[in-house]
């Protein structure tokens, strides 16, 4: 009887056993290439702004992305974005650069961030001369369903003490 009890043991020790061995492998990781995609969003993103086109602006943030500038309320989500950059890239003064320094990929593959440089001149509503400013930098981008990059969240400040 007990050498029965032990083997009906075993059994069951050896099913369970076998039924965690069969668990899904984990994620490739893909860090490396998210990295590169989002590069190279952000690079194509900074070459569009030289048009001036905030359709084209907007058009790099996910639908329910939020940008997070100075002198602005929160935008929330991709119109919102256009309807205060139109505006400020109507300015015949304005020209925008920026360019990443650093990247980091989430290793499930869904989140990158980036953070940066930027140049921005516009004209100065007091004197109405063209005014530059530069600073820094942050920016969330999220996997979408497509498999595309879009920006989540993105920020900056400036480094003149205002």
């Amino acid at each position: 009887m007990l050498r029965k009890g032990c083997l009906i043991g075993c059994l069951a020790l050896a099913v369970l056993a076998a039924a965690c061995s069969n668990a899904p492998p984990p994620a490739p990781d893909t860090r490396e290439a998210d990295l590169k995609a989002v590069k190279d969003v952000e690079g194509a993103w900074a070459k569009d702004v030289a048009t001036k086109d905030p359709e084209k602006f907007a058009g790099y943030f996910a639908d329910d992305g939020t940008a997070l500038y100075p002198g602005m309320p929160v935008l929330n989500g991709k119109q919102a974005v256009k309807t205060a950059m139109t505006p400020v890239m109507a300015d015949p003064n304005f020209s925008l650069t920026f360019q990443g320094a650093h990247a980091e990929a989430s290793k499930g593959g869904d989140m990158v961030y980036t953070q940066g440089t930027y140049s921005a001149t516009m004209t100065d509503p007091k004197t109405k001369k063209p005014m530059t400013d530069k600073g820094k930098y942050l920016t969330i981008y999220r996997k979408q369903a497509d498999g595309s990059w879009k920006v989540a969240v993105d920020t900056y400040n400036s480094d003149s003490l205002m």
